[in-house]
């Protein structure tokens, strides 16, 4: 198929060039001509695994980029709306999205052949019916279902697994106005033919993936729970219990060889200082205020949010009880993005936490892979020095706090006993064995 996607941020360019990869013709569209010039020279504009291999291979090919969305439109069979739809705390903002509903109708009305307009932001439930189908509608002077389908087509990327994500979906979900639609947008992923496709509403489709989110998010912030109260009771440390928990058969399966199944998603029933990224805060918040607005109390999920915007005060607890004087300690930060394989810094534990640190003079210095360039816009230079290597990180601190779990980091007790020094652990993460520590306090466990 030709296939026009509006928007290269993390949704859209991943997904164009997953597309391309797979054999369509797909054309990126953006209204900022660096991008467009870098996803046309194959250099990816923003950080994930994999993607510059696949956008080198098909840039030229099976990819291209412009800023001219009306040729794209026209020379392609269906188009997917791949623009930001942030959150300002009261309602996400769909600016970006009509405006783009808006000129691809445009674009429609000069078209004789059928096109569908499939919606791949995530936007609430009612959206892709009462927001986009209209403005579509009017700016065509067409009839939906007639003249042009509508879909919705939600994504189920994780940042730093996104390119795996996309070429092995778990599930593929085909929210469309008609039969029609749907039928057009299984053309697109006809390709994965053992993956299970649901083909159900836009509306229905939308909900089910602010729903997955949701849960994860739930779980999360249940786990973070569960390890406060354990770190207030004393004797009792959080990763034991949830290990305990995760050996439940209905969460980990035994075959029948007695081999046991640990899916990934028991990543989200453990303790660390809270979740963040462009999709679980904006997307949990966005549907409270969707609940609120029908007269329907989101209760979990408020209080989902409330424990998730806490837990960073956990770490800081843990310092100032440790550290009474921060203001003159020098503190390593390891990890500043919200997860390891991205340089996203939205919504990351580390930003409250670092910004404390700040306001209270504490010398830091921060490491992560890949975020640095990030993280210096976000922070600036106050109190904070950058450092290139983790050995630089862990040299003369009083306290090495970890916020990401990097895979490198695993290599801290080891390079700690190589350079001599035992500083303070605070393990936001329980990634590391406290066992490897002289001094060691972390998340879900009380340390006398």
């Amino acid at each position: 198929m030709r296939v026009s996607v509006v928007g290269t941020g993390y949704v859209g360019l991943v997904s164009g060039v997953c597309l391309a990869e797979t054999g369509h013709t797909v054309t990126c569209v953006d209204i900022d001509p660096a991008k467009v010039d870098k996803i046309n020279q194959a250099i990816p504009p923003i950080y994930e695994k994999g993607l510059e291999v696949l956008l080198k291979k098909n840039s030229g090919t099976h990819l291209f980029a412009t800023t001219d969305l009306r040729t794209a439109v026209l020379n392609s069979d269906l188009s997917l709306i791949a623009v930001g739809t942030p959150f300002d705390g009261s309602a996400i903002d769909l600016k970006y999205i009509r405006e783009v509903a808006r000129q691809i109708g445009e674009v429609i009305r000069d078209k004789d052949s059928y096109h569908v307009v499939v919606v791949k932001s995530t936007v609430v439930p009612g959206t892709t019916d009462d927001v986009v189908l209209p403005i579509l509608e009017q700016a065509s002077g067409k009839k939906a279902g007639k003249d042009f389908g509508v879909g919705m087509n939600p994504e189920f990327l994780r940042e730093g697994e996104a390119v795996e994500d996309f070429m092995f979906p778990d599930r593929i979900v085909l929210g469309g106005i008609d039969a029609r639609t749907q039928d057009t947008m299984a053309l697109l992923y006809e390709v994965f033919p053992n993956v299970d496709k649901i083909k159900t509403s836009p509306k229905t489709a939308e909900m089910i993936k602010y729903t997955a989110n949701s849960l994860l998010a739930t779980m999360i912030s249940f786990s973070n729970e569960i390890g406060n109260l354990c770190s207030v009771l004393g004797g009792i440390d959080v990763v034991d219990v949830m290990k305990g928990v995760h050996l439940d058969k209905r969460l980990t399966p035994i075959l029948d060889n007695g081999q046991r199944v640990v899916p990934v998603f028991t990543t989200y029933l453990e303790a660390g200082c809270g979740f963040g990224g462009s999709c679980f805060p904006k997307d949990v918040k966005a549907l409270i205020v969707h609940g609120q607005d029908r007269g329907q109390p989101m209760q979990l999920l408020d209080s989902v949010i409330a424990i998730n915007e806490r837990q960073p005060q956990q770490v800081m607890d843990i310092l100032k009880r440790r550290l009474p004087d921060l203001g003159q300690a020098r503190i390593g930060i390891l990890g500043l993005a919200f997860k390891p394989g991205t340089d996203d810094m939205r919504e990351s534990p580390s930003i409250p936490i670092v910004q404390a640190l700040q306001a209270l003079g504490t010398t830091m210095k921060a490491y992560d892979p890949i975020a640095k360039t990030e993280a210096r816009h976000l922070f600036g230079d106050q109190h904070i020095t950058y450092t290139d290597s983790l050995e630089d990180t862990l040299t003369d601190v009083d306290a090495v706090v970890l916020l990401t779990r990097w895979p490198e980091f695993k290599g801290v007790p080891a390079l700690l006993k190589q350079i001599g020094q035992s500083p303070l652990m605070v393990d936001g993460r329980r990634m590391l064995d406290k066992a490897d520590f002289e001094h060691y306090e972390g998340i879900g466990l009380q340390v006398a």
